[in-house]
């Protein structure tokens, strides 16, 4: 898998802030100490700089990345919360910055968790979700990796189910083509009976016509008959 620009260039960023809330330090210890600091303001205003184009560059790539849908909503999400809070940190050390001999909260609070710690932790981020608090640019990059690859698998767990109910609404539809035609066939196949049934229907009725036309035909030969023997038979 090719290398994340924008994680690269976040991991760079963050390696700039470490490094200005070191020299801040380095600069108030002169300072307390009674030394010249004006070769270390120059490197902070210089670091400072440097830092605001790299957070530039992670919001404009951020923004091609979501608006291309190079990555997910959720994870465009995500690395809005980041840039957000390089933006309040960013503010914090220059705030820091500007007051000369004031050591900035968030080198105490790195001095007092072990000091820092360069390429593990951000100790300029105090306000870091549950998920990702105590993670290294590695490891978020790993989570990240993780969230996309889980992402991917409810993707293709849903393709497979869209895909079994369209085969499904498939066979449903072939079966419904098939019921079709066997009640096409059975209404041909009533429609001829009932023509056959008329038809037989109406030669019961010719043949009973007939027959009882022949039964008259029969009665009136007897009586003819019958007349013609009254008529020749001798009367003495």
């Amino acid at each position: 898998m090719a290398p994340d620009r924008w994680l690269s260039l976040y991991d760079a960023t963050c390696q700039v802030a470490q490094e200005v809330a070191e020299k801040i330090q380095e600069r108030n210890r002169y300072q307390r100490n009674g030394e010249s600091s004006a070769k270390l303001n120059v490197i902070i205003r210089s670091s400072l700089q440097n830092l605001q184009e790299k957070i530039d560059q992670l919001k404009d790539l951020l923004l091609r990345a979501v608006s291309t849908h190079q990555i997910t909503q959720l994870e465009g999400d995500r690395r809005q919360n980041l840039v957000d809070d390089l933006l309040t940190r960013q503010k914090q050390l220059q705030a820091s910055y500007k007051n000369e001999g004031t050591e900035p909260d968030v080198i105490r609070s790195s001095l007092m968790t072990g000091g820092i710690k360069r390429g593990v932790t951000n100790p300029w981020l105090l306000e870091e979700s549950e998920e990702t608090r105590g993670l290294g640019c590695d490891d978020l990059r790993q989570q990240q990796r993780r969230i996309i690859e889980e992402q991917d698998a409810g993707l293709d767990a849903l393709s497979s189910i869209i895909s079994r109910q369209k085969q499904m609404g498939q066979e449903i539809g072939n079966e419904l083509d098939e019921q079709n035609e066997i009640i096409d066939d059975l209404t041909n196949l009533v429609e001829n009976t009932d023509d056959k049934l008329r038809n037989q229907t109406r030669h019961v009725k010719m043949v009973d016509k007939k027959s009882t036309s022949c039964g008259m035909l029969v009665v009136i030969v007897l009586l003819l008959i019958a007349i013609a023997v009254v008529a020749v038979w001798p009367t003495h």
